[in-house]
C-alpha cells in the first residue's frame, strides 16, 4: 500500500486517439493535461474500500475508512476476519451492520481462495466481473470500478454510473436525459479506450479524482 500510484502505460495513446476522433472529448482532455487514472492498493484493500464508500459521500467514506484502517492497519483478510469476532469495533468505526457483513464476506472469500486474483490477468473483463459479484455487497458497478482502478483495464464502460450519464448528457445531448441503450451506443465510438473516456467525463464534472 506504500507504493506510488501507477499510471497506465496506455494513457498517452488513448488520449491521442480519443481526441483525434471526438472534438468534445479533445476539449475535455486538454482541460486536464497533467492528471490521469492511477492504480491504488492491493485487490482486497481496493474492494474493501469500495464497499465502505457505497451510497455515502466521498468525505464520509474517507472518514469511516480511516477508522476502519486504524483497526486493521495492513488491511489483510486475516485481520478483518479476526475483527469479525468483535463486530462492535467495526460498527463503532461507522460501518452499518450490512457493510460489516459485506467486508467480512469479502475477507472470507480471499482467505478461502474462492476468488482468484492470480488468475485475473488472464481473464476477460466479464469473467472478472462474474467472479467478483459472487461476493456479497459487490455488484456490477463496484466490479467495474475495480477493473478500472485496480486492474487498469482500458475499455470498461459503466453505463449505470450516474456521473457518466450526467456528463454524456451534458456534453453531447444539450443536458437532455438519454436511455441507457443510447448511452451504450454512444460509447462505442470510444472503443477500445472507454475507461479513459469515462475518467475524463468524470473530471469534467469534478476535477478532483476519486480513488476506488
Amino acid at each position: 500500500m506504500s507504493e506510488p500510484p501507477e499510471k497506465p502505460g496506455f494513457w498517452p495513446k488513448a488520449k491521442r486517439e480519443l481526441a483525434r476522433g471526438d472534438p468534445v472529448m479533445a476539449k475535455i482532455i486538454r482541460a486536464y493535461p497533467r492528471v490521469s487514472l492511477r492504480r491504488r492498493g492491493e485487490p482486497f484493500f481496493t474492494l474493501a474500500r469500495s464497499i465502505v464508500g457505497q451510497q455515502i459521500s466521498v468525505k464520509a467514506a474517507q472518514s469511516i475508512w480511516n477508522r476502519v484502517a486504524a483497526l486493521a492497519p495492513e488491511m489483510q483478510p486475516g485481520q478483518v476476519l479476526a475483527l469479525s469476532r468483535r463486530k462492535q469495533r467495526l460498527k463503532a468505526a461507522g460501518l452499518s451492520d450490512r457493510k460489516v457483513e459485506y467486508i467480512v464476506d469479502l475477507a472470507r472469500h480471499f482467505a478461502e481462495g474462492t476468488i482468484h486474483p492470480h488468475r485475473w490477468g488472464d481473464m476477460s473483463d466479464e469473467e472478472v466481473i462474474d467472479e467478483l459479484v459472487q461476493v456479497r455487497g459487490i455488484g456490477r458497478w463496484t466490479a467495474e470500478m475495480f477493473l478500472m482502478f485496480n486492474l487498469l483495464r482500458p475499455d470498461v464502460f459503466p453505463v449505470a454510473d450516474l456521473g457518466l450519464q450526467k456528463a454524456v448528457c451534458l456534453h453531447y445531448y444539450n443536458d437532455e436525459k438519454i436511455a441507457l441503450e443510447r448511452l451504450r451506443e454512444h460509447g462505442e465510438a470510444w472503443r477500445p479506450w472507454r475507461s479513459v473516456a469515462t475518467w475524463y467525463l468524470w473530471r469534467s464534472l469534478d476535477p478532483v479524482p476519486v480513488e476506488y
